[in-house]
């Protein structure tokens, strides 16, 4: 199988805790409508992910096993959040909270032999700072708040050799309606994809791509 060069994979979370509607996933879908509008022909997939350690592990080995996607952006909710924030790395230690089963990471870790941190190929502050969305603003982090987005940002920067990304959104409200956070997913990861497209960062992606292909074949 070869590489899906143009694979771009977006990811929602399902419902949590008190969040019954998860305004991850509700940008996600309405991304999936406006697709992502390049000059470059993109193959757009997204997916919906449980608030599940265990499932999202699973989903993210086949993600990058089976698409083989140039860029995975999991799109997570932040309840405390006012912006949309840029997640540029994962941490493996620290997941103590419970998910929607009650489950929790063993020693709370997500690989044990993992890095203690992964950073992402892309430039998050760079991005952040070249997208304007009217209406809401965009802003860059280095703690994705150690739950089961910031567990899944770690695992597929893993699996993908850091070709991920993780953007925390705001829960829906009058003022900032899943439109307008699936526009601004939009332009958020157009600009990621101009990022990728860059001289510097194609070696990365281009050896993530043969190294996928070379594990696939391996096993």
């Amino acid at each position: 199988m070869e590489p899906q060069a143009s694979c771009t994979v977006v990811t929602g979370f399902g419902p949590f805790r008190q969040h019954l509607v998860n305004s991850s996933w509700e940008a996600v879908k309405e991304l999936s409508k406006l697709g992502l509008g390049s000059d470059v022909e993109v193959d757009l997939r997204t997916l919906q992910l449980p608030v599940d350690y265990r499932e999202v592990k699973q989903a993210v080995i086949r993600i990058w096993e089976d698409l083989q996607p140039q860029l995975t952006v999991h799109v997570g909710l932040d309840a405390a959040a006012k912006t949309i924030v840029l997640e540029q790395c994962g941490k493996k230690r620290g997941y103590r909270d419970a998910d929607i089963r009650g489950f929790r990471p063993e020693h709370g870790a997500c690989l044990p032999d993992g890095p203690e941190v992964i950073a992402s190929c892309v430039n998050m502050a760079a991005v952040s700072r070249r997208v304007a969305v009217e209406g809401v603003a965009v802003a860059f982090s280095r703690d994705a708040g150690r739950y089961v987005c910031d567990y899944t940002y770690y695992l597929s920067l893993h699996h993908g050799n850091g070709c991920a990304a993780l953007i925390h959104v705001p829960p829906l409200s009058p003022w900032l309606p899943a439109s307008l956070l699936g526009k601004a997913l939009q332009v958020i990861i157009q600009e990621m994809l101009e990022e990728v497209r860059k001289p510097a960062l194609k070696t990365c992606f281009a050896a993530n791509s043969t190294s996928l292909v070379a594990a696939k074949e391996n096993q």
